[in-house]
C-alpha cells in the first residue's frame, strides 16, 4: 500500500504512527517500544488453539531478530525487556526496529514523506542521520518498503499544531504558549508564538516518566526488601490506575507517587529557570504519555498559568507530525 505521508513517533516508552486511511480518517497505532531479541522456538498457537497467537512482528536488522508489536512481553528474565533508555537512542537498532514494526502493521510499501520526531536537544545531532538512514529502498526481515523522503521535527511540536488543529478558527497566530512534551526518557518544551518557535526559551532534557517509574520501584524495593526490576509494570498500573503486583501483594501506588514527586519537581525548576516569567502566555499545553504525572506540580510551579491538558496525549505528537507531513508534501506540490 501507497501512503503519501506516513508519521511515526519512536518514543522511549511507546511507539505511536499516524496515517490517512483510504476513508480519510486518521488511522493511529501505538505498541510498547520494546524490541526484545526475538525467541528460536514460539509455543503460541499451538494446542489446539488455547494458546493464541501473539500480535508480533520479527525485524531482522545486522543479521539479528528482534520482536517488536502491541503483545511484547512487558517482562523478562533479570529486566531485559528490549527497553533502550540512551541519549543516542536513534542511533540503535531497537529504534530501527520499532520503526519498521510500525510501518510493517500499518501494511504500508511505499511512503512519499515519512515525518519522525527528536527531542528538542538532540535535533541538530541527529536529524540528518535520521533522514540519510531512513530514506530509500529497505528490506528489515518481514517487508521491503520504499520511503522518498523523512522529514524529522521538534517532538514538542507536534503537540502544538495538534492543539491548534482541534481549535481551528479559534487558533490564533499571535498567541504565545508553552509546550511541554512529558516523554518517558526526557522532557521537551517549546516556547512558540503561534508556529514560530524561540530557540532561546525552548529545550529539552533526560527526566521524563521513567525516571518516576525508578524512583517508585526503588522505594518499593526498600519497602518490600526485595529488588523491583518491572518498572513497565509500575507504568501499565499508573496508566490504567491499577495496582501493582509484587509477590502476590496488591500494592497503591498512589502514596509512592507522592514520594517521587522530587523528581519531578527538579524537572519543571529546569523549565522555570529557562522560560522565566511568562505574563503574555495564552496557555501551558502538557503533552506526553506521562503527562498527567507533572500536572499538579506544574500548577503549582505556574500558579497564575492555565495548564491545558492535550487531548489524547500519548499520540498528540504524532497527530501534528501527520497534519506537517500534509502541509508540506502540498506546498511541495503545488510550487511543482
Amino acid at each position: 500500500m501507497k501512503t503519501p505521508v506516513f508519521a511515526i513517533d519512536v518514543g522511549y516508552g511507546n511507539t505511536k504512527s499516524a496515517y490517512r486511511a483510504a476513508s480519510g480518517t486518521v488511522a493511529t497505532d501505538m505498541f510498547p517500544s520494546l524490541a526484545p531479541l526475538a525467541a528460536t522456538r514460539s509455543l503460541s498457537g499451538y494446542g489446539d488453539a488455547v494458546l493464541t497467537s501473539r500480535k508480533v512482528a520479527t525485524v531482522t536488522l545486522d543479521r539479528i531478530e528482534y520482536e517488536v508489536g502491541p503483545d511484547v512481553s512487558l517482562t523478562a528474565a533479570y529486566g531485559k525487556t528490549g527497553r533502550a533508555l540512551a541519549d543516542d537512542y536513534v542511533l540503535t537498532n531497537n529504534y530501527a526496529a520499532l520503526l519498521f514494526g510500525a510501518i510493517h502493521f500499518a501494511g504500508v510499501t511505499h511512503i512519499e514523506r515519512l515525518v519522525l520526531g527528536l527531542p528538542v536537544h538532540n535535533l541538530k545531532k541527529y536529524s540528518d542521520l535520521l533522514k540519510e538512514r531512513f530514506a530509500g529502498d529497505m528490506d528489515f526481515g518481514c517487508g521491503h518498503v520504499t520511503v522518498d523522503k523523512v522529514v524529522v521535527l521538534p517532538q514538542p511540536l507536534g503537540s502544538l499544531i495538534s492543539a491548534s488543529s482541534s481549535r481551528g478558527k479559534a487558533f490564533n497566530p499571535n498567541d504565545e504558549h508553552l509546550v511541554v512534551d512529558v516523554g518517558y526518557f526526557t522532557t521537551d518544551w517549546v516556547y512558540a508564538k503561534g508556529f514560530a518557535m524561540d530557540d532561546t526559551r525552548s529545550g529539552g532534557m533526560p527526566g521524563g516518566a521513567s525516571q518516576i517509574y525508578q524512583r517508585i520501584a526503588s522505594l518499593i524495593s526498600r519497602d518490600e526488601g526485595d529488588d523491583v526490576e518491572g518498572i513497565e509494570l509500575i507504568d501499565k498500573a499508573l496508566r490504567e490506575h491499577t495496582t501493582f503486583r509484587f509477590y502476590g501483594k496488591e500494592i497503591d501506588l498512589a502514596p509512592y507517587l507522592e514520594r517521587a514527586e522530587p523528581v519531578i519537581a527538579g524537572v519543571v525548576l529546569a523549565i522555570q529557570n529557562n522560560v522565566g516569567k511568562m505574563p503574555n502566555l495564552r496557555s501551558i499545553i502538557l503533552s506526553g504519555g506521562g503527562a498527567a504525572l507533572y500536572a499538579a506540580v506544574l500548577r503549582r510551579a505556574f500558579p497564575r498559568l492555565v495548564i491545558e491538558m492535550i487531548g489524547s496525549p500519548c499520540v498528540a505528537n504524532v497527530g501534528g507530525f501527520l497534519i506537517a507531513g500534509e502541509a508540506g508534501l502540498a506546498r511541495e506540490r503545488r510550487a511543482a
